[in-house]
């Protein structure tokens, strides 16, 4: 199955919910778990220093650092488990990656509440590439102005989803906690960093 554009006014949004075969995400899935440094990132909500909800890492190119909550992250070098999945990525979407954000979603309660990734690093309409492995969990967006437009869609494992165009100019968007009993989910989301 290939990338279909979904319907939402004001964003790009491309989505195939099995662009990985079932083999090869749960591989994925397992060398990631492994072989990546996950750690506990400090976000500052509401002004004051909070854990994340998630464990995380920041992984990419040298040059790649990237500001986010007031924090700066400097890059961890990428694992081997992402070595072929990065220019894959690029060849099917015609776009260069520098960094991936890796979360890992423990269960439920784990979650990502309403953002758009704005930061100034990634430029005006960046293309964000974010690939789903594990438990399937809700993914959703809402418009800034008009909040009555929003989507909501499953993420499967081995979906991939792209978000280009105005999509976080004019969306935010969120992975809400389930009180459902729901497995370990990890989520990687290639960017390209500007240089400064």
């Amino acid at each position: 199955m290939a990338l279909s554009a979904l319907p939402l006014a004001d964003a790009e949004l491309a989505f195939d919910p099995h662009w990985l075969g079932v083999d090869e995400a749960d591989a994925l899935f397992a060398a990631l778990r492994e072989q990546v440094a996950w750690e506990v990132h400090r976000i500052r909500l509401f002004g004051r220093e909070v854990d994340s909800p998630r464990l995380s890492c920041w992984i990419g190119d040298p040059d790649a650092s990237y500001r986010y909550s007031g924090v700066r992250f400097e890059p961890r070098p990428w694992p081997e488990a992402l070595r072929p999945v990065r220019p894959r990525l690029e060849q099917a979407l015609g776009q260069g990656f520098n960094s991936v954000l890796a979360n890992l979603y423990r269960d439920g309660r784990d979650a990502m509440g309403w953002h758009s990734d704005a930061e100034p690093e990634l430029g005006a309409r960046p293309v964000i590439a974010s690939i789903s492995l594990g438990a399937a969990r809700r993914f959703a967006f809402r418009h800034r102005q008009q909040p009555e437009r929003r989507l909501s869609l499953e993420l499967p494992h081995g979906s991939l989803l792209v978000m280009a165009g105005d999509t976080q100019r004019f969306y935010r968007h969120c992975l809400p906690r389930t009180a459902k009993p729901v497995g370990e989910r990890i989520n990687l989301t290639f960017r390209r960093i500007l240089p400064d």
